[in-house]
């Protein structure tokens, strides 16, 4: 096994290609059918893959949202830029939230998600303020590691040499779940706080 060291660490992260993202500029202005649409989110996205066989995003992915009610049907069976947007930031939320709390948290600020008109924040802000938030995230992510990963060494440093690196890495590893988990139990907090569930009428 490869020593592990910082600058391994610093390959991981760079290896991961978290900040290669769909930009606004990058979206096609035509309409797509949904092979082209399909085919455009894999070859944009595909640094994001864990395996090479991974799918971005499928026929039946699209169609399970728009049955859910988070992405409007196509128009004339094509998907415009507004449908691009929406199914980029349901590909990053639903690594974390439920296609339900995904749903509860568009609500209030989409409205109707068929039209733009009504919506609190327009589709296109929200996604350009996401990438920015995404990108200072992740300008600072590299630094917190080293110091965490700093913080593990010296509760390693007693033991033996040879399994010291699966030692810091398994610890590593178990930070970052929790920090993970720590962040998604507390997005979905503040959704069941408010973003409430829509009352069935009496």
């Amino acid at each position: 096994m490869q020593q592990f060291n910082e600058d391994v660490l610093k390959q991981l992260i760079d290896e991961l290609s978290l900040n290669q993202d769909i930009k606004i500029t990058e979206i096609p202005d035509i309409d797509l059918y949904m092979e082209q649409l399909t085919s455009f989110m894999d070859s944009s996205l595909k640094s994001q893959k864990r395996d090479d066989q991974d799918k971005i995003l499928t026929k039946t992915m699209i169609n399970n949202y728009t049955k859910a009610g988070l992405l409007m049907p196509p128009i004339k069976k094509k998907y415009n830029k507004r449908h691009i947007i929406l199914l980029n930031l349901i590909y990053y939320l639903k690594n974390i939230l439920s296609i339900n709390d995904i749903k509860r948290l568009f609500e209030p600020v989409l409205n109707n998600i068929a039209t733009p008109e009504d919506d609190l924040i327009s589709l296109e802000d929200i996604y350009s303020t996401f990438l920015d938030v995404k990108n200072i995230e992740l300008s600072s992510f590299h630094e917190h590691l080293i110091e965490k990963s700093t913080m593990i060494k010296e509760e390693t440093s007693m033991i033996d040499k040879d399994g010291k690196d699966t030692a810091e890495l398994f610890l590593i590893v178990i930070m970052l779940i929790a920090q993970a988990n720590a962040q998604k139990r507390l997005a979905e907090k503040i959704i069941d706080t408010y973003f409430h569930k829509p009352e069935n009428p009496a």
